[in-house]
């Protein structure tokens, strides 16, 4: 394990040049469409988009934003921020395009690469945008943009990394934007390399045979992390998709380079099952699956076993300390818990006045560990607030039992009060999904007509059911026998779909504003 980190530390060196450096150079690193790239090819496209970004004036410390799919062009650019020093930023792609305006504005990024798609949405905004100047366009016509890859192809294919330090900034990741717009968890260069060694490396298992296919997309830290910097980190491979991660793409891709780590989440996890085509689907390549994102239903994690025989690893992380840090591991999985700490990190449930609680009890998760951020961008007071030296509030409920097991209750601003007593959604949650008719629910708080707040199920019915007031009834009858009946839902509304973010995570504030 690399333990200590030393002071002259590059990301791009750590994840990409160890394995040029190891003998590495000409195996495949990245499966993307028909295509196939190597160690060496990568080391070359990031060598080449470092040289990119210094000629435009890119310096050590300036942010770079990437707004691009799934693909090589991805990694090369991601790679060539890392080589050059400068902090990188990740975008989804597939926002509305008046959104990305805050995201060049709130980054001051000095320039930015982006996916052809875009140009035209982009060009319109370019007169709002304050301080890029220059944007890389991948993928095809850049329109009144420069052309990334040929910008690329004009410089060296070897170059010097930057002489960065372990506590230099590296890389923004940003939150979920639940409260507002997303802001910035800046993050260092040792932060990420700190996490692998413990995650990817002592629970997952990644080895050099491995090789990593996801759901989530590249610019969420989670799976910039499972599918790309941790395969990397021990000289994996990792296939690479634009299109949604829909049940039939990934039973496709699965089929046709037979991974052995998948990165889910649970929603996804639903969709496979319920999909015909999973009946038949192979997935025996698969040594491990990985969710995280959201709660992981028990029920959801028992039919997947049944059906695929591939242990769920499930797991709590977030952006603030980069990635996963509390987990389960190899055969020793609870369904239902996301596991134990991950080795490094340390954690406590605190009450309302900070105490740490008896183990059994529910209250606010601290983690702590040396890949927190430094803070949120331009939100000091919320930084001072919510980090103490490397604890982080995580405003997660939890218990833990008596066997260091973690339970997760939901998020504070979650949770319910009825009559005087704490509800954890996340429990109404999980006992409809027992009921053969439920495909997918949300809990949330609801006032009825007198201004108490009673639990409120809003459900997405399975195909085959019927999806009426006798089926309502039942679901809270079902709920009401298994449940201490203060718990059970008082209302049902039945939905097509669950709203939920471009991260996946279902937007509970939307259903309880109504």
């Amino acid at each position: 394990m690399l333990d200590p980190i030393p002071d002259q530390f590059n990301l791009s060196d750590y994840f990409l040049d160890h394995n040029v450096r190891s003998g590495r150079a000409d195996k495949v690193a990245v499966y993307y469409r028909d295509e196939q790239w190597t160690y060496r090819q990568i080391q070359e496209g990031a060598c080449r988009a470092s040289g990119a970004f210094r000629s435009l004036g890119v310096k050590q410390e300036d942010r770079v934003l990437l707004i691009l799919p799934d693909c090589p062009a991805f990694v090369t650019a991601l790679f060539g921020v890392h080589k050059s020093g400068a902090v990188l930023a990740m975008v989804n792609p597939l926002l509305p395009i008046e959104d990305f305006e805050y995201y060049f504005n709130y980054t001051r990024a000095v320039t930015a690469v982006v996916h052809q798609s875009l140009v035209e949405g982009l060009a319109r905004l370019r007169p709002r945008l304050r301080h890029v100047k220059n944007l890389l366009v991948a993928g095809g016509d850049p329109g009144p943009f420069l052309s990334y890859e040929k910008t690329c192809a004009s410089q060296p294919p070897h170059c010097e990394n930057a002489p960065t330090h372990r506590d230099d900034p590296a890389v923004w990741l940003f939150t979920s934007g639940s409260t507002g717009k997303p802001k910035a968890c800046m993050h260092l260069q040792h932060d990420f390399a700190w996490n692998t060694e413990r995650y990817a490396k002592r629970i997952l298992g990644m080895c050099e045979s491995d090789r990593t296919i996801g759901v989530p997309k590249l610019f969420f830290g989670y799976a910039t992390g499972t599918n790309l910097w941790f395969p990397f980190s021990v000289g994996g491979s990792t296939v690479l998709f634009e299109e949604r991660a829909t049940p039939d793409v990934l039973f496709s891709l699965i089929a046709k380079h037979r991974p052995t780590v998948l990165t889910n989440v649970p929603t996804t996890i639903n969709k496979m099952l319920e999909d015909p085509a999973g009946r038949d689907a192979d997935l025996s390549c698969l040594r491990i699956s990985v969710s995280a994102g959201e709660a992981l239903p028990p029920e959801l994690y028992s039919r997947w076993l049944k059906r695929f025989k591939v242990d769920i690893l499930d797991g709590i992380g977030s952006a603030e300390m980069f990635h996963i840090y509390i987990s389960g591991r190899i055969g020793e999985v609870r369904p239902g818990s996301v596991g134990q700490l991950v080795p490094g990190y340390d954690a406590k449930v605190c009450g309302p006045d900070g105490s740490v609680l008896p183990d059994g009890e529910i209250g606010t998760l601290w983690i702590h560990g040396d890949s927190a951020m430094t803070g949120f961008f331009q939100d000091d007071e919320k930084s001072r607030a919510l980090l103490h030296g490397n604890w982080y509030c995580t405003g997660d409920q939890f218990r833990r039992d008596k066997e260091g097991f973690f339970w997760y209750e939901g998020r504070a601003d979650d949770m319910l009060k009825i009559g005087g007593i704490w509800v954890s959604p996340l429990e109404v949650e999980n006992c409809l999904l027992a009921h053969p008719a439920v495909k997918e629910c949300c809990v949330v708080g609801w006032k009825d007509e007198a201004g108490l707040v009673l639990p409120k199920a809003f459900v997405v019915a399975k195909e085959g059911h019927k999806a009426d007031d006798a089926l309502k009834a039942a679901l809270i009858e079902h709920a009401k026998t298994r449940l201490a009946r203060y718990k059970a839902p008082r209302f049902v509304e039945w939905m097509e779909s669950l709203p939920r973010n471009d991260r996946g995570k279902v937007e509970r504030k939307k259903l309880a504003g109504g």
